[in-house]
């Protein structure tokens, strides 16, 4: 099918732009941003986009956490005859300037949240480690991701009330990646057999300082020795530094709740020799990823048909035991950061499994 992006250069296949290189379902292009005011640690902005051509549906959340209550919008739709459109609902994604500005606005609906922003790079993107992996001889994952840092700007509304979004209080980051990527399943109300997990601990994390912002994922099954580690570092010139080891001392809440991170820190050690070490200081805002669909939620997971057009919504109180054992670990944590006497701000996504070698405490939990 023709759309207007077939009528720019960039095609890689011998057909339109609305078909892809392969034919597996699980082929997926995200989008996802997070962002929260340094003024107001009990703030979490959330949002994403998934496109799944070869399902014929794209699927598209918006929520946000305030003083412990999360808000969450989902939207699904068929492709139909717009296949590329960046826009579920009233929910839409819009590329201003390709790595520099985007434009996301959420219009009127059901729950209450509303938002129009501008999206600032503060920072150039950076490329994260290609994630590919086979299981019983089929590709499992064959994944490309960016990450790139910038600012918000613009205004949120939840239930009557106001938020003036401002550049300078709002640190955000996003991320665009695309690929056959892995189905998370970890959705009580449709499956009765969720997959065990054992043996590993995981982060990823996505921080800014006013000179220069890292991006970090590490899996590993014990302390040091890690299975996957991607780790960049951006300037504001554009340089980039490549992290090759990472050492973690993390301090966990006693929770009862879930897994949660206390403080702690981290030791970087570069390609080219220089070390830094971050100290955590995680804030009172999170953003619980199921309310977005990942791992699935009341029986609808990413890419799902769910007709033609399909929307609901959620509101949580986090503080509640039932609403946390549902929503279970995995999700955005605000955290302030220091460096060498400079404080940054991000996001702190993480989790730890029965039979890794330290952190026995946030155990009892699953880690994702």
């Amino acid at each position: 099918m023709l759309s207007p992006q077939d009528d720019l250069l960039g095609h890689q296949t011998p057909t339109t732009f609305n078909h892809v290189a392969s034919s597996d379902d699980r082929w997926t292009e995200r989008y996802w941003y997070s962002a929260a005011p340094i003024d107001l640690p009990g703030v979490v902005l959330d949002l994403g986009l998934g496109w799944y051509p070869n399902r014929n549906v794209m699927d598209a959340f918006a929520g946000v956490t305030v003083d412990g209550i999360q808000t969450t919008a989902r939207f699904s739709r068929r492709l139909g005859r717009d296949p590329l459109g960046a826009r579920v609902g009233p929910l839409s994604f819009q590329v201003i300037e390709g790595l520099k500005r985007h434009r996301l606005t959420l219009g009127e609906n059901r729950s209450g949240l509303a938002f129009d922003l501008d999206w600032l790079a503060s920072f150039d993107g950076l490329q994260e480690a290609q994630s590919f992996r086979r299981k019983r001889n089929r590709v499992e994952e064959d994944l490309t991701r960016m990450t790139q840092f910038g600012r918000l700007q613009g205004w949120i509304e939840l239930n009557g009330r106001r938020f003036e979004v401002a550049p300078e209080t709002w640190w955000s980051q996003r991320d665009h990646s695309w690929g056959i990527r892995s189905r998370m399943q970890t959705d009580m109300a449709s499956n009765d057999s969720l997959p065990t997990y054992k043996d590993f601990f995981w982060f990823w994390l996505t921080y800014q300082f006013e000179d220069f912002a890292l991006s970090l994922f590490l899996k590993e099954r014990e302390p040091g020795a890690p299975f996957f580690l991607s780790g960049e570092e951006v300037d504001r010139e554009g340089r980039t530094r490549h992290v090759v080891e990472v050492e973690h001392e993390i301090d966990w809440a006693d929770d009862p709740l879930g897994q949660t991170w206390a403080g702690g820190t981290l030791d970087l050690l570069y390609a080219d020799g220089g070390r830094r070490r971050l100290t955590l200081d995680p804030q009172p805002g999170r953003f619980f990823l199921k309310g977005g669909g990942y791992g699935g939620h009341k029986g609808w997971n990413h890419g799902d048909d769910m007709g033609r057009e399909h929307a609901d919504h959620y509101v949580w109180d986090l503080s509640d035991p039932e609403t946390r054992r549902q929503a279970r670990q995995l999700g955005d944590h605000f955290t302030r950061v220091e460096c060498d006497g400079a404080v940054g701000w991000g996001m702190s996504e993480y989790g730890v499994a029965r039979g890794y070698p330290k952190y026995r405490i946030a155990q009892a939990h699953e880690p994702l």
